[in-house]
């Protein structure tokens, strides 16, 4: 692979990156013919500008398509120059990391993949919180043994990217940085991460064991990370990854007030998602497909270009179970937004009221600790 400084490859910051290689994306609007390579903070890997967030593919948005589609699907996301994909033990449980560990054991060289442990898994807790608070569990001798387990169902020797899944505010994040660190000494684990995790404890775990990435939902209709996370990140030289940059797909433009989702999807749980939340919040999406109709981009490719645009150590994981939405998260990082385009985007997004909040409040209480 060759280093690129081209400003136009470096999407305006100058920074240097590596190219993938040539693609023919066959996405809405936008044609990809290079996926960059971001470095997670100053030593994490270097992965694909976007990443691929596989939880949807078996767990939280059912009906959940067939398995060896996915494997296809994520098969294709690899010819396609995505190297970074993401799941956890708790997706399914179990059955998210059967599945990404089956799709990628003919490119394990080329790939890196984060998978987390933190939720208690007895059978009496519900992860997702839709019947009461989901349990917690990041004892020392419990992120072992989610390692081992792990390790088995990636098919890997190492997990590349071992993250904190929400902070327990029972254990030490000393401790808990400590355990890791353990592993890592043992060469099971490559890098640390949290996951929605405060500052302080960032901070904290981080002089224990360095930290190489946090992941938190970020998107243009969530940035409260912009007020402490970011800022504190880019002191430490932590790498940055949003899940739900979409918005658990809203911010796509395929969902309105009329959308009705499974029984058991989250997104029944989230106050966002109710339909006079979404029909408040159709005037973000409308921002978007008008950048989108000037850039010939969709509003998921707007969404995510401008994720990429905040700092070049943030690297979005959308997810999905459709080629055609893969594809064209991936013609994303050909949509150059400049100066005047992000400033366009702030100034009428400051004015629009996000209406709902992005967890019910059982939830959005294990965030931010």
């Amino acid at each position: 692979m060759e280093w690129i400084k081209d400003r136009d490859e470096t999407r305006g910051n100058g920074s240097p990156i590596k190219r993938l290689g040539t693609l023919a994306a066959r996405c809405p609007r936008r044609k990809v013919q290079i996926m960059y390579k971001r470095k997670l903070g100053k030593t994490g890997p270097l992965v694909s500008a976007l990443g691929l967030g596989c939880m949807g593919m078996s767990f939280s948005y059912p009906p959940f398509p067939d398995k060896h589609a996915m494997i296809a699907l994520i098969r294709s996301a690899v010819e396609r120059g995505v190297s970074f994909f993401d799941t956890a033990e708790v997706y399914g449980p179990f059955t998210n990391e059967e599945l990404v560990g089956e799709a990628l054991a003919p490119f394990r060289e080329q790939v890196v993949i984060a998978t987390k442990f933190g939720f208690d898994l007895d059978p009496k807790f519900d992860p997702r919180g839709m019947k009461g608070s989901p349990g917690l569990n990041s004892r020392p001798e419990q992120i072992k043994e989610v390692a081992e387990s792990s390790l088995k169902r990636l098919k890997v020797d190492a997990i590349d990217l071992f993250y904190q899944h929400r902070v327990d505010p029972d254990v030490p994040i000393e401790d808990v940085a400590g355990a890791v660190k353990d592993l890592i000494r043992e060469g099971k684990v490559k890098h640390f991460g949290l996951s929605e995790a405060g500052v302080q404890t960032i901070r904290r775990a981080h002089a224990v064991q360095p930290v190489t990435a946090v992941q938190s939902e970020y998107s243009l209709w969530t940035r409260a990370p912009e007020k402490q996370v970011i800022p504190t990140l880019e002191e430490l030289g932590i790498g940055f990854v949003p899940y739900s940059p979409l918005g658990k797909g809203f911010l796509a433009g395929k969902i309105n007030e009329h959308t009705t989702f499974d029984r058991t999807d989250i997104r029944n749980t989230i106050p966002r998602f109710t339909p006079e939340a979404r029909k408040a919040n159709q005037a973000l999406v409308d921002l978007l497909g008008k950048i989108g109709e000037r850039k010939r981009a969709t509003p998921a490719q707007i969404a995510l270009a401008w994720l990429l645009a905040q700092k070049p150590w943030i690297v979005p994981i959308p997810g999905t179970t459709k080629l055609a939405r893969l594809e064209e998260n991936i013609g994303a990082v050909a949509v150059e937004l400049a100066a005047e385009d992000l400033q366009e985007i702030e100034h009428a997004s400051a004015a629009i009221a996000i209406h709902g909040a992005r967890y019910p409040e059982n939830l959005e209480r294990m965030t931010g600790l």
